[in-house]
């Protein structure tokens, strides 16, 4: 029996929106935010007046800005929070839950930036946007934030014996993922020797390894369950949720990857669901990085430490160059981060509740009713959450 989860099938996610996964949007970030929000409020059959709850992202506009944009009379609630997106919806589902507000929208939107590709550092606008997206690192020898994944991808084939054609797999799953996915940003094939050829950024993690950086805002709605039911689109009920952190959290003292913030939210999430791995549908290892997808799918349990590249071949399926668990369960249906578009797990949020609403056209996984999602990265920022089909 699952342990104590009071807000079990309690709270709904009512609508979802979404500005485009582009390159150059040739719009502000506000305007990009505003754009989700207003599609995901009218997709709920609210109004303005109806939100009175605002969670925001750091990387984004501030709630003040969206309740001006929005013309939203006043809310009782707003939170600004770090990525990733599943932190926000989590924060979402607790302050209706407890009651501080009745309807919360979460959003998120994020800026092509200069730290982030080539051409952006090249454009001296987009080089100003550092501080809401993400700026070069200044200590480039440091395993301090983002170069902490490749030296810890490295430590990863060399522990289990992989090597780069192992950790493709990602990047061969998530674009094949993508071609079915008419709104994902990049969708051109692409072959393992495509992916062999690819410009390294920080060995052994080449270009397909990183999370395609975009133009592009996503936002949710959050209520009751109770409400839902009086909505016009299907209900997505968050079923379970957890957020967590294990000591030492820094990338450069953590001594393995057996014991990170990965299998504290597996652990706690397993615990206080009632579904087990055999009932989901669809599958959401983030891959912000290819290696943080490995890393989600050992720690979910579908296999042990340092098997999940033969797992995922055991899961090949070579008529689609996809995996499919046992020929059905999708790894990123709509293409992930490497593909879809990096939004800190925004999108696979966004693709989830299409998912069980069952509109997700051509990827659409039949009768799917049960999603498990884990966002986040290795370290200190790691979610998961389980969602069901009302």
């Amino acid at each position: 029996m699952a342990q104590r989860n009071p807000a079990r099938d309690l709270i709904a996610i009512v609508g979802v929106g979404s500005a485009g996964y582009v390159r150059d949007a040739g719009r502000s970030l506000r305007d990009l935010t505003l754009t989700a929000c207003v599609e995901a409020i009218a997709e709920a059959g609210l109004t303005p007046s109806d939100i009175d709850g605002l969670c925001g992202s750091t990387h984004t506009i501030a709630p003040q800005e969206v309740l001006a944009g929005l013309g939203i009379p006043e809310v009782t609630w707003h939170a600004q929070l770090v990525v990733p997106f599943s932190s926000h919806v989590i924060e979402s589902m607790q302050a209706v839950y407890s009651g501080v507000c009745d309807t919360a929208l979460a959003y998120h939107a994020t800026y092509r930036a200069g730290g982030t590709s080539r051409s952006a550092g090249d454009d001296p606008l987009r080089a100003r946007f550092g501080v809401r997206g993400v700026s070069p690192n200044p200590n480039p020898d440091s395993m301090a934030g983002t170069p902490g994944y490749a030296a810890w991808a490295q430590r990863y084939l060399d522990d289990h014996g992989w090597g780069r054609e192992d950790l493709a797999l990602v990047a061969l799953n998530s674009r094949a993922n993508a071609q079915l996915n008419p709104t994902a940003a990049i969708r051109t094939p692409l072959s393992l020797d495509d992916y062999m050829g690819g410009r390294f950024i920080r060995e052994p993690l080449c270009l397909f390894d990183m999370d395609y950086p975009v133009d592009a805002a996503d936002a949710v709605i959050v209520t009751t369950a109770e409400r839902a039911r009086d909505l016009p689109g299907p209900t997505v009920l968050i079923h379970a949720a957890s957020l967590g952190i294990m000591n030492p959290p820094q990338e450069d003292q953590m001594v393995d990857l057996d014991h990170s913030g990965l299998q504290v939210v597996m652990s706690n999430l397993w615990r206080r669901s009632d579904v087990t791995r055999a009932d989901i549908d669809v599958f959401f290892p983030y891959d912000g990085f290819s290696n943080i997808a490995l890393n989600w799918v050992e720690a979910a349990g579908y296999c042990g430490r340092g098997e999940a590249p033969a797992f995922l071949r055991d899961h090949w399926d070579d008529q689609s160059g996809r995996v499919l668990l046992d020929g059905r369960t999708p790894l990123n249906s709509h293409g992930g981060s490497l593909s879809d578009g990096g939004t800190q797990g925004a999108g696979h949020i966004r693709e989830a509740v299409r998912q069980l609403r069952h509109e997700a056209g051509e990827r659409q996984v039949s009768g799917a009713s049960t999603a498990l999602l884990c966002i986040g990265g290795l370290f200190r920022n790691a979610g998961g959450l389980v969602l069901r089909r009302g």
